[in-house]
């Protein structure tokens, strides 16, 4: 996708601002979601394996989207797809809560993961034609914001859950500052090209081997993300065996140093380069889970997910930066190859979290989560776009 020339009162510094804007609205309305995930399990008296199935409507949504979300950010550019993809995804967000059926869960949130993914690769987009207005790594701070917003949105979540605020309130607030946020950002964005309209865009673009393999990593620590999302807070509570107030610690803790992590990854990456990064970041990842599961105490599991956190921060924004240099395809079909194939581990996990739980148990799951972990440390070191 190509950009139209700057007017003179768009900054870099705004164009960033706004495109950050979007990155937390997304983490905020997603973390919303996954920290009132057990209270919604309760109230439909769902199993573990009732649960898994039900969270499957997310990355069936997801991939529903895959064959157009692309083709509409190319096409129709993705100032404007961030903008309806956003608002629709804060929409969705209120309808969950007020889902009283599974039937009616399992339809929201289907729709709830086609806005996402529609969102993600429009905001994913638009910070790549930003980074290269910038000329430099700025990719891991705007996925920096999106942690933020998930720490920010699991503490407003725990202090709901507190004062025992339904979720239906919960959704309706966040949307409200989503709304906010959304109308304000929206105006600085990165203008695209008029011309993109005219053009005739392929509805799907094969990714080659060498993009394919950044999704296949992405893949891998985008499983272990989601299932820190959706999972952490009944880990907690089934198998560390926490009281109910405390059920959010290592949801906490991970969002906390993957925040932190973010924050950090440019100037680490640079430092130590890519490829490096990648690999510890494999290690730190299934050294965590690998914790957590050999040693389910409050402690433990909070440090194995801290750990789990650092390691999971720099991995996708790498990965998004490197696809966003592909020669084969514009920067925008390959950040939307590599980023729907990513994206599938992150929504896909946790119901198969779910399941195999459902066979074996909540332990065996974060065992086998580990070991994809490691895969990211074995995939990064044959990728050749990452250097």
């Amino acid at each position: 996708m190509s950009y139209s020339i700057l007017a003179p009162s768009q900054s870099k510094k705004y164009l960033r601002m706004a495109v950050a804007a979007f990155f937390f609205v997304q983490g905020l309305s997603f973390a919303a979601w996954a920290s009132r995930i057990p209270d919604i399990k309760n109230m439909l008296h769902l199993t573990e394996g009732g649960l898994g199935t039900v969270l499957l409507a997310l990355p069936l949504g997801l991939m529903a989207s895959l064959p157009v979300s692309g083709w509409m950010v190319t096409k129709y550019g993705s100032k404007k797809m961030v903008l309806f993809g956003a608002i629709l995804y804060a929409i969705t967000l209120t309808f969950i809560g007020f889902a009283t059926r599974t039937e009616q869960l399992v339809i929201v949130l289907f729709s709830f993961g086609l806005w996402g993914n529609l969102c993600n690769i429009a905001v994913n987009t638009q910070a790549v034609a930003v980074e290269q207005v910038y000329g430099k790594s700025i990719m891991a701070s705007f996925h920096g914001l999106w942690s933020l917003a998930g720490f920010v949105s699991a503490m407003i979540g725990t202090f709901f859950i507190s004062i025992n605020i339904p979720p239906q309130i919960h959704f309706m607030v966040i949307a409200v500052i989503a709304f906010a946020i959304i109308f304000t950002a929206y105006k600085h964005t990165m203008p695209d090209s008029e011309k993109n309209s005219d053009e005739e865009q392929p509805m799907f673009v094969k990714p080659d081997r060498d993009l394919l393999m950044l999704g296949l990593i992405g893949f891998c620590a985008m499983v272990c993300e989601g299932a820190m999302f959706d999972w952490s807070g009944v880990y907690f509570m089934e198998v560390v065996k926490v009281p109910a107030s405390m059920k959010t610690m290592g949801y906490v803790a991970f969002m906390g140093t993957m925040t932190g992590g973010r924050f950090a990854g440019d100037w680490l990456a640079n430092k130590i380069g890519r490829k490096k990064m990648l690999q510890i970041s494999g290690l730190l990842m299934a050294g965590g889970l690998g914790i957590a599961v050999l040693l389910p105490y409050m402690a433990t599991a909070t440090f194995g997910l801290l750990l789990v956190g650092f390691g999971v921060s720099s991995v996708v924004p790498l990965v998004y930066s490197a696809a966003g240099r592909s020669t084969t395809m514009s920067a925008g079909m390959a950040l939307a190859a590599v980023s729907s194939i990513s994206f599938i581990g992150f929504l896909i996990g946790p119901p198969l979290i779910g399941i195999v739980a459902q066979m074996a148990d909540l332990r065996f799951s974060f065992a086998v989560v580990a070991m994809l972990a490691f895969c990211t440390t074995l995939l990064s070191s044959k990728a050749k776009l990452i250097q």
